[in-house]
């Protein structure tokens, strides 16, 4: 078989109309920040596998882990030029391409797994996905990190006023980095990529991921406590370039979108997995576990910040995604 490693754009000029045969297989490139044993790549690779089966070998999908086509904000960038054909992505930087998106980074708003998947799989994910192609990019699917906790190398924290002071690295997140103010914190939005370094300089004190993510880029080897906050659930997205999409058919777009909610099952699966082995993994690994977070104070502490969410996002819509599944 040959395989053609292409640009979207290169793509777009060679393949118009998709009439290429499955004896000529277009290789699409895919990035992600994470490593290839991540979720991220769990779930890059069930979508890869799913698509090759739904379009009988056409398309395949060459994997670039670890932020090898760059960090996430340029990954999506890149998507919208036509550089990058797929990404999986954080919600981080998103909120900067599709502004909408930001309703799901706010504190403390999804109670569980079961009602994030019940918002996001549900009308609400879907209006938000729409908003996508109105700003140069195409949303397939949501995936998932799961919920996020606080890492730091300077003290146990179990209560807001534990963490006053604390410089924490966050995601290039407004919606992120107004919480963080509110309790008190030092927020540094900083791209992933920099991140072990700067927590291994002491640039940083801490960050905040869900356990997964702390678990597959080693945080444990430089980030000394850990506090069960739980308090952002993460999505994360499969997203395709326009160039890509605007030359397939109704048929394969269909095998692209299923392909890609094969690819969020299977992340799913595995933060869950992650998410209930993992605490365990990072004691072994030396971490401090604060596990008994009062997280009523936490809230408390950011109820300032909720009447600006609901001007800024809609009462309506912030009721709407708190009734789901009640």
């Amino acid at each position: 078989m040959t395989i053609r490693t292409l640009t979207a754009a290169g793509l777009a000029a060679l393949f118009a109309g998709w009439t290429v045969s499955a004896a000529n297989a277009v290789e699409l490139k895919l990035g992600y920040s994470l490593s290839e044993t991540s979720h991220y790549g769990v779930g890059a690779t069930a979508m890869a596998e799913e698509l090759e089966k739904l379009t009988d070998g056409k398309f395949t999908i060459k994997q670039f882990p670890a932020n090898a086509l760059g960090g996430e904000r340029e990954m999506v960038e890149g998507a919208q030029l036509g550089t990058v054909d797929l990404v999986i992505t954080s919600t981080g930087p998103v909120g900067n391409f599709v502004p909408e998106t930001l309703i799901t980074d706010i504190p403390f708003l999804f109670r569980d797994y079961d009602h994030a998947h019940a918002v996001l799989d549900g009308p609400i994910g879907q209006e938000l996905l729409d908003k996508f192609p109105d700003n140069g990019l195409i949303a397939l699917a949501w995936g998932e990190n799961g919920f996020r906790n606080l890492t730091n190398s300077k003290r146990p924290v179990k209560e807001p006023a534990d963490a006053e002071g604390l410089k924490i690295r966050t995601m290039e997140n407004q919606v992120h980095m107004e919480a963080f103010s509110e309790l008190g914190v030092l927020p540094t939005p900083m791209a992933f990529p920099e991140l072990f370094t700067a927590l291994q300089q002491g640039t940083v004190d801490g960050q905040e991921n869900p356990i997964g993510v702390i678990l597959s880029a080693k945080f444990a080897e430089v980030q000394k406590y850990l506090s069960l906050t739980n308090h952002v659930y993460s999505p994360a997205l499969f997203l395709m370039s326009p160039t890509v999409w605007d030359g397939l058919s109704d048929e394969e777009k269909d095998a692209f979108r299923e392909a890609a909610k094969e690819g969020a099952a299977a992340m799913r699966e595995k933060v869950r997995s992650d998410a209930d082995s993992g605490v365990a993994t990072l004691k072994e690994a030396g971490m401090e576990v604060i596990e008994d977070v009062d997280r009523a104070a936490f809230e408390k502490a950011l109820e300032p910040l909720m009447a600006k969410y609901a001007e800024r996002f809609g009462q309506d819509k912030l009721d709407a995604i708190r009734d789901t599944g009640k």
